[in-house]
């Protein structure tokens, strides 16, 4: 991957829906070679997928919750089944792997605290193999943010 590559992603990145012509124009490719590049980023993995980034607030999902988890058996099976249970889950949009005291961290929007007290009683705690969940709530988003740090400042 050349700088040429990070160029078309971070350009990607800033604007998900953008042209393969002006894309081509912005990072200073003719058409056929920028596709060219755009398809080898895409079958290589480098480019997961494009998305629509929504105001969850406008949507009415207001309540940002990070919720520790720690289970009581670390064995495969368990850590797969928990695995799948989570990403079956709509509310949970991150999930990640820890290491340390807990063994996952969730990100998980939902409308009010209602809601994911309802959510943390008939779900999260019923997940497989969770021990405990650990949860604090989200006073203020400062920075959110999809994009990897690409820009010139990486290359």
């Amino acid at each position: 991957m050349d700088k040429l590559d990070l160029k078309i992603l971070d350009a990607l990145q800033h604007k998900p829906g953008i042209t393969t012509a002006e894309l081509a124009e912005q990072v200073g490719l003719s058409h056929t070679p920028c596709w060219r590049r755009l398809k080898k980023l895409e079958e290589a993995g480098a480019i997961r997928e494009r998305a629509v980034i929504l105001n969850a607030d406008v949507l009415g999902l207001s309540v940002t919750v990070f919720a520790e988890v720690r289970l009581k058996q670390h064995g495969e099976e368990v850590l797969e089944a928990f695995e799948r249970s989570v990403v079956a889950r709509p509310e949970v949009v991150d999930c990640f792997s820890m290491s340390g005291e807990r063994d996952y961290q969730l990100r998980v929007i939902v409308r009010d605290i209602a809601h994911y007290e309802s959510f943390l009683k008939k779900v999260l705690l019923h997940l497989p193999g969770v021990a405990s969940v650990n949860s604090s709530f989200a006073l203020k988003i400062v920075k959110q943010s999809t994009r990897l740090p690409l820009g010139p400042e990486a290359w």
